[in-house]
């Protein structure tokens, strides 16, 4: 064991450990859940480190030896992928300080360990002296949230493609594939599964939209901003240089924000990827709510599509098969705007020149952005792309409804086409089927007007009516 001070006082460390003092009454202090700080925001840390280490020995304020194994010692950790050191909650108190110390005591211990390699002495490397050298939580946390926000945006957005290129792809395949319109769950006029599955993919074009805008709201950080955005303790060589190398390192293109007090204190940049995701969640909410419903029966539901099957449906039921796809879609909707909620709590209750209340919108949206991504890729490669329709099934309903007086109506007048519509539903023929018995109209202009071209298309509805005016005189 070793002994370890700070300024609350002493506290036992076990010697094989590399965390710290620090660490280790962050664990005991936030005893909330067993989930420890996302291994992306780690990352993103060990990465702002060694741009930090760089920037320093630029600015002539840490020698090259300390910054050399600075950087070994966080490229190790990276390139081990070994977060086992990294013991701080993900829920916290203190704005992130214990997981910026938990992230410089395990740098200082290691980068000790590697100069002592071979016998040598070893070079004393000090947490904050050392490793958080012209930094602080204030600016190196929201940085690291950030970018582990940005690495895990990328999935996301690949999904959300992937989802729109299946709906077009569906919306292809059955562009003329016409069924029953609905408003408020009632036949309205006829559409087709083409113009449904477009747009659908319309929807989440917009999702992609909002949350590439999301992107660059996140790209601008205030790293050099140090305690408050007024980059106390900082040098100017030191500024000029922490972000370019940061970009190097993780290969993102940041840029510091313009005024860092603004982005010190103020968090709405969470709330804008937060509120983007709450949208994406609600139209998936809604996208599979239609599926399901869709689906439904299907002996005594609408069974205009099948889902592909995936899972025996019950324990007692033979033969039953459950929407699952959708329904667990529907959990991670309800989850993400239940984040959001907390994110937006979070960032409301900032005050003056922080917030403190980071680390619970840091978990909420990288869950969320991992979540949704996994939830859209198994409706796409589990449900969507193996939808099908029963195209004669939705055909039939559309002639035998009500709703095809939409197109009859204008040639035979209102009551006409009231009986006959009334006749159809009482002898379970179609509209079409008895307009062409009673001989009502040209045989080829019915099959025209029940084409889906026309019952989908008012303009054509209306060049038809002037053909038929032609005919019948």
């Amino acid at each position: 064991m070793r002994i370890e001070k700070d300024c609350i006082g002493e506290m036992f460390v076990p010697d094989n450990v590399l965390y710290g003092i620090h660490s280790l009454r962050a664990k005991h202090n936030f005893p909330i859940t067993d989930e420890r700080v996302d291994h992306a925001i780690i990352q993103s840390y060990l990465q702002i480190k060694k741009a930090a280490a760089l920037a320093n020995e630029k600015a002539g304020t840490l020698d090259k030896q300390k910054s050399a194994l600075i950087i070994s010692a966080c490229n190790q950790l990276l390139f081990s992928n070994d977060y086992s050191a990294f013991i701080v909650p993900a829920i916290q108190g203190g704005a992130g300080t214990s997981t910026n110390m938990n992230v410089n005591e395990v740098v200082a211990q290691l980068a000790m360990r590697i100069s002592a390699q071979g016998g040598k002495s070893a070079t004393e490397i000090k947490p904050n002296d050392d490793v958080n050298q012209s930094q602080s939580t204030n600016d190196t946390y929201p940085t690291a949230g950030k970018m582990a926000m940005l690495k895990r945006l990328s999935p996301l957005l690949t999904s959300i493609q992937k989802l729109v290129d299946t709906l077009s792809d569906k919306a292809e395949e059955y562009q003329s594939a016409i069924k029953v319109g609905r408003t408020q769950l009632q036949d309205a006029v006829p559409t087709t599964f083409g113009k449904t599955f477009s747009a659908y993919a319309s929807m989440f074009k917009r999702d992609l939209a909002r949350l590439k805008h999301a992107e660059k709201v996140l790209s601008q950080v205030n790293l050099g901003g140090t305690a408050i955005g007024t980059g106390i303790n900082a040098t100017e060589e030191y500024e000029a240089v922490v972000v370019p190398a940061l970009n190097q390192y993780s290969h993102l293109s940041l840029h510091q924000a313009g005024n860092l007090i603004d982005a010190t204190q103020n968090s709405d940049a969470f709330v804008t990827i937060s509120g983007a995701m709450k949208s994406l969640a609600a139209d998936l909410s809604k996208f599979s709510n239609d599926l399901r419903l869709l689906s439904s029966g299907p002996q005594a539901g609408l069974n205009e599509i099948e889902l592909p099957k995936k899972a025996a449906g019950s324990s007692i039921m033979p033969g039953k098969v459950n929407p699952i796809i959708p329904e667990v879609v529907n959990q991670v909707a309800f989850e993400t705007i239940g984040n959001d909620v907390t994110v937006t709590m979070a960032a409301e209750s900032g005050q003056l020149e922080l917030n403190a209340f980071e680390p619970i919108m840091f978990k909420s949206i990288l869950t969320s952005e991992q979540h949704l991504a996994r939830a859209i890729d198994t409706l796409v490669d589990n449900c969507v792309s193996g939808i099908t329709v029963n195209t004669n099934y939705c055909r039939d309903e559309v002639e035998h409804s009500s709703i095809a007086a939409t197109v009859l109506s204008p040639l035979l007048g209102y009551e006409k086409t009231t009986a006959l519509i009334k006749e159809a539903l009482a002898t379970k023929q179609s509209a079409k089927e008895i307009v062409k018995q009673k001989e009502l109209l040209p045989d080829a202009l019915v099959d025209n007007l029940f084409s889906p071209e026309v019952l989908t298309n008012v303009s054509k509805v209306k060049d038809e009516q002037s053909v038929a005016g032609s005919t019948l005189n």
